[in-house]
């Protein structure tokens, strides 16, 4: 068995965020995303097939759904999005990298 810590192997070149898969399994996806000054295209939604979870670990950053509801997320603060429920990243915080755990699951 080996251990792996989420604060741990942070790129050093975030021009993309990072997305790393931690786990798969049949309907099950965790992941860890890193943002630093990120935000979605500002055109189309995430309107994604699965449920999903986040936790934010680390950083600040504001999410932004369909219906002009605004969800701004800081250390611990974690959210439930349903399936199909159309949202976007308005933005990440620029000083310091976001750490994300996202659950997706059916």
């Amino acid at each position: 068995m080996k251990t792996h810590n989420l604060f741990a192997n942070i790129p050093v070149d975030l021009t993309e965020e990072f997305f790393e898969t931690i786990i798969m399994h049949k309907s099950l996806r965790i992941e860890r995303i890193i943002s630093k000054a990120h935000a979605s295209p500002k055109s189309g939604w995430y309107d994604q097939n699965q449920n999903e979870w986040i936790i934010l670990l680390k950083g600040e950053a504001l999410l932004e759904f369909e219906d002009n509801a605004n969800v701004h997320l800081s250390i611990g603060d974690y959210i439930h999005i349903p399936k199909h429920c159309r949202h976007k990243v308005a933005w990440t915080a620029e000083h310091i990298e976001t750490i994300w755990l996202a659950v997706h699951y059916d």
